[in-house]
């Protein structure tokens, strides 16, 4: 699958999975929603409702930046099967990238209605993709 593809299915999908590092070296999975942008990914963290907002994903990121995103797309019917998955370095967004963050997640979710309900927000630089279509779609 071409790159442009892949980035179009990541797109076209809805949530997705982040995956960051704990201490021990365990991986720590969370559903998430997300906004791309060049070779970016921007992940909210956002006003809903949360026990503290200095969550553990945060922290994971700030001891060790390696994190994996996986979006796919199941279906009954097999031909309908893919799945994305990305590689990089994950920092918060700030200044100007979170302006920009910020206004793609508000484009993408129209549940967000005030851009100060996206914050911090988190920027991964995709250092490597993956990406699998159970067929190609028809031309």
């Amino acid at each position: 699958m071409e790159r442009e593809q892949a980035w179009a299915l990541l797109d076209r999908a809805r949530v997705a999975i982040l995956a960051t590092l704990r201490s021990d070296g365990s991986p720590r999975l969370v559903p998430c929603v997300h906004a791309v942008h060049g070779s970016t990914v921007y992940i909210p963290v956002d006003g809903k409702p949360k026990r503290t907002r200095s969550l553990a994903r945060l922290s994971d990121i700030r001891r060790d930046p390696r994190v994996g995103l996986l979006a796919h797309e199941w279906s009954e019917d097999w031909a309908h099967l893919w799945w994305v998955r990305l590689d990089g370095r994950a920092g918060l967004a700030a200044g100007e990238e979170l302006t920009l963050a910020r206004t793609r997640l508000l484009e993408r979710y129209p549940q967000y209605t005030d851009p100060a309900e996206l914050d911090p927000v988190i920027a991964i630089a995709v250092t490597a993709w993956h990406a699998w279509r159970a067929a190609e779609p028809a031309r």
